[in-house]
């Protein structure tokens, strides 16, 4: 994908956003990271919590549970084609295009009992629609390499597979292509919720014009 112009996203697993106050911490985050997409995983919201989102992308389950959003910057200049949700909250596919150029996001939160297994269904099923100008980003809820693992432990047949179906869609992990000696996790406590809570760390993704 030709981008045209610089593009920021971040993604971010909030672990729950039904509290006025973190909905006003997380909103004032954002503001200051300045993206022009952001999605978010596990916001526990459900089909009748819609109207707090209001012009934000989501998918939400019956139950406060999963829950995922994008939510897209005015400078974007997004023109919306499709949108795909999960009747249980666990993805949202939004298509569309950024400048007359062509843009997939897929935003995933993954189950915590099977997640690879149901990531590898999801991608396959998908499949027909995930090309160069696809991004994957969310919550997997697996590690996909022992690199991704405090204690270095090897990964099991589940996620080789998962590893496997990657490849073969010529998927890349952007984090570990560009960090492949770094000893971060994306799992951390910050200071985004109470100290007491756990919180996820965010990624950045940043995307310049092509010369």
């Amino acid at each position: 994908m030709a981008i045209r112009t610089y593009i920021s996203i971040i993604t971010l697993n909030v672990n729950g956003l039904n509290a006025p106050a973190k909905r006003h911490r997380l909103a004032e985050w954002i503001q200051k990271q300045d993206p022009y997409i952001c999605c978010l995983q596990e916001t526990h919201y459900t089909s009748r919590d819609t109207y707090k989102l209001k012009k934000i992308f989501h998918a939400n389950g019956n139950q406060k549970k999963a829950g995922v959003a994008i939510l897209l910057s005015d400078k974007t200049d997004f023109k919306m084609k499709n949108i795909l949700r999960d009747k249980e909250g666990h993805y949202i596919r939004i298509k569309g295009s950024i400048q007359e150029e062509d843009i997939t996001i897929l935003n995933i939160y993954a189950p915590n009992i099977g997640s690879p297994q149901y990531i590898r269904q999801l991608l396959t099923t998908l499949k027909g629609e995930i090309n160069n100008n696809t991004i994957i980003v969310g919550e997997f809820n697996t590690p996909l390499t022992a690199m991704d693992r405090s204690s270095r432990q090897k990964i099991n047949k589940e996620t080789q597979a998962l590893n496997e179906a990657l490849d073969q869609m010529d998927l890349i992990d952007i984090y570990w292509t560009f960090h492949t000696k770094a000893t971060e996790y994306t799992l951390f406590s910050t200071r985004l919720i109470k100290e007491k809570e756990r919180g996820h760390k965010s990624i950045k993704l940043e995307m310049k014009k092509e010369k």
